[in-house]
């Protein structure tokens, strides 16, 4: 896909619409395990004939104001996502609160001085309040990592990975910490007819509609401490310092446009990098059953990335599409699949990013996790100095995770 004017390219954005959504199961209330519970802990599903006016009670009354679909952002997941965290109610208000940690050790090495070794954490907690309001409902919500003290350095091991800016040079072999200050946001839903709602979301950092739900809030990847590879090809911008994101949608799809700023964080982990909203996006997102959840969008990023400290900046253009897929096993057991693509424009050069990840909870307590990468990487990113090309590199990863029981809701 080319488009040789911004211009064009932004009114293509804010074109993009016509979706069906599928209405949303109640959250559960009370605390609940951190892996994927048993299908009987979901809601039931409003039957498909109720339309919107079952989709209108799920949103406004009592713990269902949390549905299971909703995502980073306001990406969509399928109806059928397990739901995690600690629900509570103060008032009018419905609260809930998330997150996940790792404490690891990262050993990886490679030809040519690739590799590191590092103890750390990875680690994000989100909180989350919403009260009727309007005939809809308001929320704000927020999200926080302590990386900037818990992962040293530039970023922990995990080579082939490429991105930003730090200590006067690009990053490659190393993912970065996330800023301390992830998500500060505010959300209006409300009705407009029987059939149809309208959203408004902004926020100081957040999620521009632009890629898949970034992957700390995938079920497919919540396992796996370690960042794909293709993290800048899909869903990068989950932290955009200074958005608005507006749609409509209806029981089973969903149109959206976001403006924002597309400039990637700095190394300063513990600010805001608030800035001019120069770059725009569009999504549509459809649920074509209860377990799937489809996307394609696209987005103009103007000087989203640096060369070099000190270079010129360079606007992308991105486009992206993925599918997540959720089956609940039996009673104990879940399986999460998600497939995306990705392709960044930069000064007149494609490259494409292809990812595959899965998990498999064949109980409460124990998850297989794997994932499967193709990445076209420009030879500056990866420090291939001698080269001016574009190297396609592959990762594959796979492991196992053994929960312990669950206390007080951890």
């Amino acid at each position: 896909m080319r488009f040789h004017d911004p211009i064009t390219f932004r009114c293509a954005c804010v074109l993009l619409a016509s979706w069906l959504v599928a209405s949303a199961p109640p959250a559960t209330a009370g605390p609940q395990q951190p892996t994927v519970p048993p299908a009987h802990e979901h809601g039931t599903p409003a039957p498909e004939d109720e339309g919107a006016m079952a989709a209108h009670a799920h949103v406004v009354g009592g713990a269902s104001l949390f549905r299971a679909r909703e995502a980073s952002g306001t990406a969509w997941r399928p109806d059928a996502t397990p739901m995690y965290g600690v629900h509570r109610t103060s008032g009018a208000w419905k609260l809930m609160l998330h997150g996940n940690a790792f404490a690891q050790f990262l050993h990886e090495s490679a030809p040519e001085h690739r590799g590191a070794s590092q103890a750390g954490s990875v680690n994000w907690a989100m909180a989350m309040a919403r009260r009727p309001l309007a005939g809809g409902w308001v929320g704000l919500r927020t999200m926080m990592s302590l990386e900037p003290l818990t992962i040293a350095g530039c970023g922990y091991p995990d080579l082939l990975a490429t991105g930003e800016i730090c200590d006067g040079d690009n990053i490659h072999d190393r993912q970065h910490p996330h800023d301390v200050f992830m998500e500060v946001a505010a959300q209006f839903d409300r009705p407009l007819t029987r059939s149809v709602r309208w959203e408004v979301y902004g926020a100081l950092p957040g999620e521009p509609a632009l890629g898949p739900p970034a992957f700390p809030h995938r079920v497919s990847a919540i396992p796996n401490p370690i960042a794909p590879i293709t993290h800048h090809w899909l869903d990068a911008t989950h932290i955009s310092f200074g958005l608005v994101t507006t749609g409509v949608y209806g029981t089973r799809w969903k149109a959206e446009t976001s403006v924002f700023n597309g400039r990637e964080p700095d190394e300063a982990r513990y600010d805001m990098d608030l800035g001019r909203l120069d770059s725009v996006s569009g999504r549509v997102s459809v649920l074509p059953t209860q377990g799937l959840a489809l996307q394609v969008s696209a987005g103009w990023l103007q000087d989203a990335e640096l060369e070099a400290p000190g270079g010129p900046a360079r606007d992308v253009v991105r486009v992206t599409s993925s599918a997540t897929y959720h089956r609940m096993l039996g009673g104990r057991g879940a399986w999460s699949t998600t497939a995306a693509w990705g392709a960044n424009r930069e000064e007149g050069e494609t490259t494409h990013g292809v990812l595959l990840e899965s998990v498999l909870s064949v109980s409460h307590r124990d998850v297989w996790f794997g994932r499967v990468e193709m990445n076209g990487k420009p030879a500056h990113d990866l420090h291939i100095h001698e080269s001016a090309g574009v190297f396609t590199v592959g990762k594959v990863q796979s492991g196992y995770t053994r929960y312990l029981d669950a206390r007080y809701g951890l």
